[in-house]
C-alpha cells in the first residue's frame, strides 16, 4: 500500500506528531508506562472544552462517569442522552483522554453527554469492561429516563455495539449508535487486515496484541467480538465510520452489512485517506474535521430520530 500518496500532508503531520511520543519498543514497555505515554500524547492534542458547559465527574453503581451538560440546552432535562465510550485498545484511556471530544459533542448537539470509564486490561480481562459499560448504561437510563444514543471509538465502539446487542429486548431505549473506526472482531486473515496490515497509527500486529491482552479465549463471544453474533435483528439505527487506512476498516463495513441483512437501518462511511485515531486530528486535518462534522450530524440525526441516509 502506497501511503505516501494515499495519505495527505496534513494527516502525515498528525501521524508524525503522534509518533514523537512512542519509541519503537513501546509495545514491550510495562503497561503503566504505556498508559503514561498515551496520556501524554492525548494532552498534546487536547483542545479544551467549549464555553457554556457544566461538567461533573461522579460514578454510577461504581462505574466512573463524566457528565457534560450544555447550559443553553433545551434538551438537558428531557429528550435524549448521548453516551460516549472511549477507545484505547481496552488497555489505555479514560475520562481525560477523550474529555475535549465529549465536550465538543455536547456543545454541538446541545445534548447531555455522559462519558463512561471502564476497567482496563490486562488487570481486568473480558468481560470486565463490557460489564462496566452495561452497568453504566443501565444506571444512566434509570437516572435520566430518556432514550440513549451510544457513541464509541475503536475499543469503545466494540463495547457500544456489544452493549446494544446484549440489551435488546430490555426496557432501555437505545435509539441509535455511532461507531467510529470500530474494532468488532473481524477475521484477521482477510480483507483490510491484510491490505492495511502495516498502516500508520495501527497495524495488524497491534490489533493482535490488544486482542490477546484482553483475553482471546472469548473470541467467539459476541460481547467480546460483536461480528460473531448469530443474530443482528432488532438493533438500533447505526452510523458506522471507518478510516480507510486502518486494518479495522472492513469491520465497520461488515457490521453494517449484517445489520442491514437483518432488517436494521445502517449506514457505512469510509473516510478516504484517514488513519485510526484521527479524532485527535479534527483541529489540524481538514479531512478529519469534515469527518467529525459527519459524526456530529449522525449523532444529532439519531437523537432527533431522523434517518437522512436514504
Amino acid at each position: 500500500m502506497d501511503y505516501k500518496t494515499k495519505i495527505d500532508a496534513q494527516t502525515w503531520a498528525f501521524i508524525e506528531k503522534t509518533a514523537q511520543f512512542y519509541p519503537p519498543e513501546t509495545a514491550g514497555f510495562p503497561i503503566a508506562e504505556q498508559r503514561r505515554i498515551y496520556d501524554d500524547m492525548c494532552k498534546s492534542f487536547y483542545a479544551g472544552r467549549p464555553d457554556g458547559l457544566d461538567v461533573e465527574t461522579t460514578n454510577m453503581n461504581g462505574v466512573p462517569v463524566r457528565i457534560y451538560t450544555a447550559c443553553d440546552s433545551a434538551h438537558h432535562e428531557s429528550g435524549v442522552t448521548i453516551v460516549y465510550i472511549h477507545g484505547g485498545g481496552f488497555v489505555v484511556g479514560g475520562l481525560d483522554s477523550h474529555d475535549d471530544i465529549c465536550a465538543e459533542i455536547s456543545h454541538h448537539t446541545k445534548r447531555r453527554v455522559l462519558a463512561i470509564d471502564y476497567r482496563l486490561s490486562p488487570e481486568h480481562k473480558h468481560p470486565a469492561a463490557f460489564d462496566d459499560v452495561v452497568t453504566a448504561i443501565n444506571s444512566i437510563a434509570a437516572r435520566y429516563q430518556t432514550p440513549l444514543v451510544l457513541i464509541g471509538d475503536s475499543a469503545g465502539a466494540n463495547l457500544g455495539a456489544a452493549a446494544s446487542g446484549a440489551l435488546r429486548g430490555d426496557d432501555i431505549a437505545i435509539i441509535g449508535q455511532v461507531l467510529i473506526y470500530p474494532a468488532l472482531g473481524g477475521d484477521m486473515d482477510q480483507g483490510s487486515y491484510l491490505t492495511h496490515a502495516n498502516a500508520p497509527m495501527l497495524s495488524r500486529e497491534d490489533v493482535e496484541f490488544y486482542h490477546k491482552i484482553r483475553g482471546a479465549t472469548h473470541e467467539t463471544d459476541p460481547t467480546f467480538a460483536p461480528l460473531k453474533a448469530d443474530n443482528f435483528s432488532n438493533l438500533p439505527p447505526s452510523v458506522v465510520i471507518s478510516a480507510e487506512c486502518d486494518p479495522l476498516c472492513d469491520d465497520g463495513r461488515n457490521y453494517c452489512d449484517k445489520l442491514k441483512s437483518d432488517g436494521n437501518k445502517a449506514h457505512w462511511i469510509c473516510e478516504a485517506g484517514l488513519v485510526h485515531g484521527y479524532l485527535r486530528a479534527r483541529n489540524s486535518v481538514d479531512r478529519a474535521n469534515e469527518s467529525f462534522e459527519r459524526i456530529i450530524h449522525a449523532a444529532q440525526s439519531l437523537a432527533n430520530q431522523e434517518w437522512p441516509y436514504g
